[in-house]
């Protein structure tokens, strides 16, 4: 393990360094859109930045051969000609990560969009070190002492105001010994040194290349839930902390609503919310509706926990290409510090488009719908760095993956949604029937799935929720043979069908409408506690036994049926999201009103 920190810490140290000593510039020898060819560049690498003609255009090596190397431009090409400079700068893609991340908004190649301090990239150094190139002073607080033995991930200190999170600056992966030196409380800028492990200076920020996945001690045993406080995906549909979730739908299905609610609602320390190719007037109702929302830990901004990447679709291709992989980094980053961490990338089919032309322009033999064939890898990469793991300092953490995925034309057989759901835990496929119908979240439960179910039941088991498995197991039955008997009524019309089989129609159109549907404009319904979504289950559950029971006794069907179950399709919008001992006394007013019927 020691050997492995080694190597990483010295590729993230190679990644940010400077451009090559005598590295010798070649030129330009062709220009396609964001495919560059060159040649004549000494000692190139792949993966490897190269600075593209006056304007420095940033570049990276995605093949070589022989002196020629082809490379995929992260920035708009226009201007850049046949013969122009080309330069190895002996760094890969990375970014400097510090404080100052929480709260603003990042291209895809880590560059600030918002109103925020200059902040440096690795690959794009400043000229000189005054205040304002170097951004904003930072308090560092440390936390260790002098002479203490110190392992990577170990906490040297921390920096207040740097979010609604505390900002906990480590050992870095390839440090380890004796604390030799450690700055004094005091005002620092990002590239400051702030203590020394052995001869090994540690920066306030730290650089990583953003392809190289952080390491960790190792991933525990067992699940934790992620409570998204959407009720569809916490009682049938779960995910757990560190696993990989994909919610494909067509146009106007919800995707983008619904990816919203879980960034606004989950039970994670930091979001990270990766605007992939979508377009410019979503990203800004992210930015807006986290910006407003008052988020209930901190008493803050909701945003103030939350790192945007938006690389819309007006935005250079290639650099939607490296902008998932700059989200999962950031990620990662919070996760060493001990936090649980949600990436959220909308969407992964505009990556997997830009991953399509990029390869159409290199002449690679295309594959399924014109995607290269090496498509599959491409996603199990990305969705591979999801994980709850041990970090390196002991801290159990997770960083949960979510993409969405847009099908053209809502084909769901179309390569990147198969290829996706081989790699991901859980699958929220959005109904465009459901949707039309205005039922959202649009999660159908014919499609979707969740492989965890077993192990995440196994939790709530053992943390005071006994009934969580067969409450589960017993609404997707319901659902579906309400699904089957509502097919077979469209043909013979309902009145025909027994009157258990009409109470399994209507425990069907109650649990839709009561649980399962859920109005993400309103106060009391767009947020949904885990105890609280529970009572409203067993509420169905409850009124559906009770029916069943009326039936037995020799009740007409019609006689229930006409009953006024108002009272339970109106508790979730009536009744506070947290507030489930209200809904039980609902339950059992509704209970004393059907058992008035017998």
């Amino acid at each position: 393990m020691d050997v492995v920190r080694a190597a990483v810490g010295r590729t993230a140290e190679g990644a940010a360094g400077g451009a090559r000593p005598h590295a010798h510039a070649g030129a330009v020898t062709r220009v396609n859109g964001p495919l560059v060819e060159v040649e004549r560049v000494d000692g190139i690498s792949m993966l490897e930045l190269v600075a593209l003609g006056p304007e420095r255009i940033t570049a990276a090596t995605v093949a070589i051969r022989g002196d020629r190397a082809t490379l995929q431009a992260y920035e708009y090409t226009g201007g850049l000609r046949v013969g122009d400079r080309a330069e190895a700068t002996g760094r890969q893609l990375s970014g400097l990560f510090g404080p100052g991340l929480l709260g603003q908004v990042f291209d895809g190649l880590m560059r600030p969009l918002s109103s925020a301090p200059t902040w440096l990239t690795a690959d794009r150094a400043p000229a000189t070190e005054d205040a304002e190139t170097l951004g904003r002073v930072w308090r560092f607080v440390p936390t260790a002492v002098v002479g203490a033995s110190v392992s990577p991930g170990d906490a040297l200190g921390t920096v207040p105001d740097a979010g609604a999170v505390e900002h906990r600056v480590l050992v870095p992966s390839d440090a380890i010994g004796a604390l030799t030196w450690i700055a004094p409380e005091g005002a620092r800028r990002v590239m400051d040194v702030v203590a020394r492990v052995g001869d090994r200076e540690v920066r306030l920020g730290e650089p990583w290349p953003m392809r190289v996945p952080r390491p960790f001690r190792d991933r525990p045993a067992g699940a934790v839930p992620l409570h998204t406080g959407q009720r569809v995906l916490d009682l049938l549909y779960p995910v757990a902390r560190g696993a990989a979730a994909a919610v494909p739908g067509g146009f106007g299905t919800g995707k983008t609503v619904l990816l919203q609610q879980i960034a606004k609602w989950s039970d994670a320390d930091v979001i990270v919310y990766v605007g992939c190719g979508e377009r410019g007037n979503e990203m800004a109702d992210v930015l807006d509706g986290l910006s407003q929302l008052v988020d209930a830990r901190t008493g803050g901004r909701l945003i103030d926990r939350t790192v945007i990447i938006a690389n819309t679709s007006n935005m250079p291709m290639m650099a939607r290409e490296a902008s998932i992989y700059t989200g999962v980094s950031v990620a990662e980053f919070y996760r060493d510090m001990g936090y649980d961490v949600v990436v959220i990338a909308d969407s992964t089919s505009r990556w997997a488009e830009a991953l399509r032309e990029f390869a159409n322009r290199n002449g690679d033999l295309p594959a399924e719908d014109g995607y290269p064939a090496d498509l599959a890898s491409e996603l199990a990469a990305f969705y591979e760095r999801a994980g709850r793991v041990t970090t390196l300092g002991g801290a159990e953490a997770s960083v949960t993956v979510i993409g969405a995925v847009s099908p053209p034309g809502g084909d769901l057989t179309e390569p990147v949604t198969t290829d996706t759901q081989r790699f991901i835990r859980s699958l929220w496929l959005l109904d465009r029937d459901l949707a039309y119908s205005r039922h959202y979240p649009a999660v159908s439960w014919t499609g979707s799935f969740a492989r965890d179910t077993v192990t995440l039941g196994s939790w709530h088991v053992a943390n005071g929720d006994a009934g969580w498995p067969a409450r589960r197991a017993r609404a997707t039955a319901l659902l579906a043979e309400a699904d089957r008997l509502g097919a077979l009524a469209e043909i013979v019309g309902p009145s025909s069908l027994p009157g258990h089989e009409r109470m399994v129609l209507l425990g069907g159109r109650l649990l839709r409408d009561g649980v399962l549907l859920q109005n993400a404009l309103s106060d009391n319904d767009g947020f949904c506690s885990a105890a609280k979504g529970a009572a409203l289950l067993d509420m169905v559950l409850a009124v559906v036994d009770a029916c069943e029971g009326l039936i037995e006794s020799g009740v007409a069907a019609t006689t229930i049926e006409q009953a006024d179950l108002g009272l339970v399709l109106r508790a979730r919008e009536e009744i506070g999201p947290d507030d489930a001992a209200a809904v039980r006394m609902r339950a059992l007013e509704v209970l004393r009103l059907l058992e008035e019927i017998r």
